[in-house]
């Protein structure tokens, strides 16, 4: 007799960690995993979780064991393994079931499955899930799109799980297809920006001011007591006091400075590519992490140009934080403008201000002005942070420190690529007149695309010399 409220396949750490999750908040789950030893090795270490988990190896028997109408939830690699996982799972589903796919997809790929699904009568929903391996065992924040129908059916168990602010369950319902997954994608892609971001000022305190880990550490400590106040600044802390057991020496002065990437960051740049919106901040995130995987290349080419002297950054720790505040909400304000362009595209109706609540507490950008972003979206106006009166306020009095870190960091050839964009595109968004009126002109003269005059409308042509010299 079916017995568990949910199902789900995947016994990695994180799949484990949702399962145990699940299992605290009092729901019985039925666990399957392709390698069958998995499974009893998860059930026999549960503890006092024990009785609520249903190990089954058999898939039919797994499918049978959960109470219909079934949820489902898939915590496998992305890509092919989730399409097989489907291909499995569909004879043994009942119309009203729901599969929830919990990793890191593609969202045109959780879109796909959608459409062929729907038809089925079966329910997808694409759960992007973001607070790593804490997060799924203890409160992750859950960003829920797919098949709206189906998502009641999940909803008491996603929200009971999910992390609370205020008491508030941080998992929302966003939108059909993949509304949830290409909300995630994009709060990847901030993640991004945010790290860099950090990275970079480390950078400056290291080679610039010539502070040691323990003394970058205690300046981030401090500064996650005001507006920087975040789950990255504080864990950055911590990271930078961590100290080698073998060796003595402060650990983040041992690791190898080439960064890794799982793809989620590349397909927020592309995205926003796609849809002409400018995410400079994002890209130059995403171009951070290539180079430094480049190590050879870089090794060779400081050999060739020298090593930068040490010092000489003219910057206090105050313009540091005010330049780190300026840029991290550049970069939020990217990732919004995005969502705002997608959601139009696709028809999703994104709730940008629920987006921002959901983000308060469980997932890795979980920051102190998300309060202040989605004040801004619930009053109805999908505007560009930038001129939302409370960012306005903050960017008037940051802008500055950003401007003159990002000079500094020319002049003293400390690679800013993230906090430069972030100023570049701050300083385009504000310029009334740009310089693209030129860029018209050049493309009129070598391929007559014609141009805008005030007055005279589009369609326009200048009388350009027919021939040049050689």
């Amino acid at each position: 007799m079916a017995s568990a409220d949910i199902g789900l396949i995947g016994l990695a750490v994180m799949g484990s960690n949702l399962a145990l999750n699940i299992a605290e908040k009092g729901y019985t789950i039925a666990v399957h995993n392709r390698t069958a030893a998995k499974i009893d090795e998860f059930v026999a270490e549960a503890g006092e979780l024990r009785p609520r988990i249903i190990g089954k190896a058999d898939l039919k028997e797994f499918v049978q064991a959960i109470k219909a109408p079934r949820s489902i939830i898939i915590m496998v690699k992305a890509g092919k393994p989730v399409d097989d996982v489907i291909e499995e799972l569909l004879p043994l589903l009942d119309k009203g079931d729901a599969i929830l796919e919990c990793g890191n997809s593609l969202y045109t790929d959780t879109q796909r499955r959608f459409d062929y699904l729907k038809p089925k009568g079966i329910g997808y929903l694409g759960v992007g899930v973001s607070g790593g391996e804490e997060g799924a065992r203890h409160g992750p924040s859950i960003m829920v799109g797919g098949s709206k129908e189906q998502w009641h059916n999940a909803e008491p168990v996603l929200k009971a799980i999910a992390a609370k602010f205020n008491g508030e369950p941080c998992c929302a319902y966003l939108g059909e297809g993949g509304a949830g997954h290409f909300v995630k994608t994009i709060h990847n892609g901030i993640e991004y920006a945010d790290m860099q971001m950090i990275a970079e000022v480390y950078g400056v305190m290291r080679d610039g001011l010539g502070m040691n880990p323990k003394q970058a550490s205690d300046v981030f400590k401090e500064w996650n007591k005001g507006p920087l106040n975040s789950y990255l600044i504080e864990i950055t802390g911590y990271v930078l006091e961590a100290i080698d057991g073998p060796t003595g020496k402060p650990l983040v002065e041992l690791i190898v400075d080439r960064a890794g990437q799982k793809g989620t960051g590349r397909w927020s740049a592309i995205v926003a590519q796609e849809m002409a919106v400018p995410a400079t901040a994002i890209e130059g995130a995403v171009a951070a992490r290539s180079l430094s995987a480049a190590k050879d290349q870089r090794v060779a080419a400081e050999a060739i140009y020298g090593k930068r002297q040490a010092g000489g950054a003219d910057v206090s720790l105050a313009e540091l934080e005010k330049a780190l505040l300026a840029g991290k909400i550049a970069a939020y304000a990217q990732g919004f403008a995005v969502l705002a362009k997608a959601s139009e595209e696709n028809g999703w109706n994104l709730p940008l201000g629920t987006i921002a609540k959901i983000w308060r507490a469980g997932c890795i950008i979980r920051s102190r002005f998300l309060d202040q972003m989605a004040a801004t979206y619930d009053k109805g106006d999908n505007v560009n942070l930038l001129v939302a009166p409370d960012f306005v306020t903050i960017m008037k009095d940051a802008h500055p420190s950003l401007r003159k870190v990002v000079a500094a960091g020319a002049l003293g050839e400390f690679p800013l690529i993230c906090l430069s964009s972030a100023l570049s595109y701050f300083d385009s968004y504000r310029q009334a007149r740009g310089t693209a009126n030129l860029i018209q002109g050049q493309r009129d003269f070598f391929g007559a695309h014609g141009f805008e005059i005030e007055g005279r409308g589009p369609g326009q042509h200048g009388k350009w010399p027919s021939t040049l010299g050689n």
